[in-house]
């Protein structure tokens, strides 16, 4: 018996030999909890996130990106100014810049006039008689509404130019339409009248543009709700056959990857041979320009170097080289056809397994749908960190002089704060003094820390994003694993195999997956810090920062392309063997290394057609889309007939996007499959020779391609 034990130990790659136990997910019967520190680790990150959450959400105000203040801080649309969910300025044109563009405007409270709010913006032109203005009373100069609301018009006892002076009611309206809550001047077709001025201004066709210039044509060249509400009316016209799209993108793509289990061989060889055919062409084709170019020529030494690349299309050299690259090209693609006939048959074969493996396990489509949900969460999560955040801290305000300058005025510094809920402008001998907003605090020990919070809510969401990522990974590949390690399929595969691996995968695999998911996240982490570093070095003409820089970019994209394949397959082998994950990439590697050719035929074969099934989904139904939706479709029934669209470009991106969204949930969880059923049958050459003690777990299909075969099976079937 020790003989015999020692005997199967040197055959296998990792040391002692493996029980095998078809009721069970994988060769390992007991399995134990893995990466326990990393695990730890985790859960206390996500407890701080949960902290800097729960701060964010005590000093952070979303109002402060929803609705828009007036002078007094107070939110328009909110608490007290319910129902006045407009912000009207006094005086639009002090929100202007030198340069015509509206920003103080559309940038909370540092527009230097009086804003007010209001439920309506101004619909017409209004401008007082300077003749008449000491002689009648307030409320019948001025509007209410869109006066300051500390002053009533009826009952006031200041005269129409103290309220003017103060600024406790607008010297003017303009007709205006709303804008993200702010009041903007109408620009379209709007005429002002000739005898319209303001100070000496006269609003004619100059102020006009001056207007138009400070609004950066914002109304008149973009209308957003006009746009909005058309977006809107197509949705509701043609919302139910982006549905029927949708459901037509997910039947096509259930259907091919079913089919493939009949058709796979089939389909590979015609993508196969198709390709040799376009290649051959462009041999010929180039060949052929070649001739041409070279009876008239043309040649290099004609045209010289020059920067227009157009023209070196017209010369017999260019042609000549890529004749030269397709046959080079060619000849590899015979030659590995003749050499590697072998494994790609292999790789047919075990697409078709996958095929299989899906058609006993269809829970494992549905799966997608749970991870893209937990993305949305977590994604919608580090979102509201991210506004509560950047809104927390109280408005400060202080003291400033918007009107002429005077000797008067000398004494306002503009550093002395304020409250501007109990502010009285009579106190200062200075006719333009307000209590303006100045800045948001951040003295706080919370605003001191924002930026580190920032960075941690960065760090928790990509963090968060791998490791869902990782389980959903881990997840399938255990059910994939269960179907593999299954000697008699279907019989032996145990029941709801999804749910069963998710269970096993954060009961006792989360240390491991949080660990591939964090070494995955620090090199995301670096590559934003470099598109940091150079978008702000980007101003500086330095050739050999920028080669540095490109250099760095480029090798921690190779990197996280790296680490994203090796984690892939370690939480394959965490899955199937239970092991930490540092012993499971490090056998991963070794076992892919060692099977290098195979690796490479079957990833791009699987990528040739994936990308078939992707180009099938997305351009059908798109193309389908655009004949429908353009009316080329000819239906006899006006029921079935598209409707009448403003933008009929809408529906049809929106079913290319989700069809390509389908495709690529339902094709992730195929590529997933066929990866895992990879490394399970690599694992079942290295450690199985079809004995009795150690039968190959591998379709019969397999076996034949490799001439193996499974002894206990045969003497049981002679018996």
């Amino acid at each position: 018996m020790g003989k015999k034990k020692k005997e199967q130990s040197s055959s296998e790659p990792y040391g002692e030999p493996v029980k095998y136990d078809p009721t069970f997910n994988g060769p390992i019967k007991n399995r134990s909890c893995t990466d326990i520190l990393c695990c730890a680790l985790f859960m206390v990150f996500i407890v701080g996130y949960m902290v800097v959450g729960i701060l964010a959400w005590l000093y952070g105000d979303p109002r402060e990106v929803i609705y828009p203040r007036n002078s007094t801080g107070m939110y328009c649309g909110a608490g007290g100014n319910e129902g006045k969910s407009y912000v009207f300025y006094f005086d639009i044109l002090k929100c202007v810049t030198p340069t015509g563009i509206l920003t103080s405007a559309l940038n909370r409270l540092q527009c230097p006039t009086t804003q007010v709010c209001v439920s309506k913006c101004p619909d017409n032109f209004w401008l007082p008689v300077l003749s008449v203005v000491s002689v009648l009373p307030p409320d019948m100069i001025f509007q209410q509404e869109y006066c300051n609301p500390s002053i009533n018009l009826k009952t006031t006892t200041l005269k129409p130019n103290e309220i003017l002076a103060k600024e406790l009611c607008p010297a003017y309206t303009i007709p205006s339409s709303p804008l993200f809550g702010r009041c903007v001047p109408k620009l379209g077709d709007v005429v002002y009248p000739a005898n319209f001025t303001i100070d000496g201004t006269t609003m004619g066709n100059a102020t006009a543009e001056e207007v138009k210039g400070a609004a950066g044509d914002l109304l008149s060249s973009f209308n957003a709700k006009e746009v909005g509400m058309r977006i809107f009316e197509d949705f509701t016209k043609s919302w139910y056959w982006i549905i029927i799209g949708l459901v037509i993108a997910m039947i096509v793509s259930l259907l091919f990857l079913l089919l493939l289990r009949f058709f796979a061989g089939i389909l590979v060889w015609v993508l196969i041979i198709a390709l040799i055919a376009v290649i051959a062409y462009g041999i010929w084709h180039c060949y052929w320009e070649y001739d041409e170019l070279n009876k008239r020529g043309a040649t290099i030494t004609t045209v010289g170097i020059t920067t227009d690349i157009a023209v070196y299309g017209q010369v017999k050299e260019t042609w000549l080289a890529v004749l030269i690259i397709l046959v080079v090209m060619e000849v590899i693609i015979l030659l590995l056809l003749i050499f590697l006939r072998k494994r790609i048959l292999i790789a047919i074969a075990l697409i078709k397994e996958a095929s299989k493996a899906i058609g006993h396990i269809m829970s494992s489509l549905v799966y997608p749908l749970f991870t893209f949900l937990l993305l949305v969460i977590c994604v919608a999560y580090w979102g509201m960190i991210a506004l509560y955040l950047a809104t927390s801290g109280e408005p400060l305000y202080r003291v400033v002089n918007l009107g002429p300058s005077s000797a008067s005025c000398d004494d306002i510094s503009g550093n002395e704060t304020c409250n501007p809920m109990a502010f009285n402008a009579s106190m200062y001998n200075c006719e333009g003094v307000k209590c303006a907003f100045y800045k948001y605090n951040d003295e706080g020990l919370l605003q001191r820390n924002l930026f580190n919070l920032q960075i941690y809510n960065i760090i928790g969401f990509l963090w968060c994003m791998n490791f869902v990522i990782a389980l959903g990974q881990c997840t399938l590949a255990g059910a994939f694993a269960s179907y593999y390690w299954a000697f008699k399929k279907p019989g032996d595969i145990p029941h709801f195999p999804v749910s069963s691996a998710f269970i096993r995968s954060l009961r006792y695999h989360t240390g491991s997956l949080a660990f591939g998911a964090l070494i995955l996240t620090i090199v995301q982490l670096i590559r934003i810090i470099l598109e940091y570093l150079d978008h702000k070095l980007k101003n500086y003409h330095n050739p050999v920062t920028k080669f540095l820089m490109c250099c760095l970019k480029c090798c921690f994209w190779c990197l996280e392309k790296f680490i994203k394949f090796l984690n892939r397959n370690a939480y394959i082998m965490i899955a199937v063997y239970g092991k930490n994950f540092c012993v499971s990439a490090k056998n991963a590697f070794k076992l892919l290394m060692r099977n290098v050719v195979r690796v490479v035929v079957l990833d791009k074969i699987t990528d040739l057609l994936l990308f078939f099934g992707k180009l099938l989904v997305v351009g059908g139904v798109g193309v389908l889309a655009f004949f429908f939706f353009t009316g080329r479709i000819k239906i006899p029934d006006p029921t079935f007939q598209a409707p009448v669209l403003n933008y009929y470009w809408l529906p049809i991106l929106t079913l290319v996007v989700g069809s390509y969204m389908i495709a690529h949930g339902f094709f992730s969880v195929y590529n997933m499959c066929v990866d895992t059923l990879f490394l399970c049958f690599l694992e079942d050459l290295e450690r199985n020779d079809g004995s009795l003690a150690k039968p190959y777990y591998m379709s019969a299909s397999l076996m034949k391609i490799l001439n193996k075969k499974n002894k206990s099976v045969k003497s049981k079937e002679k018996k």
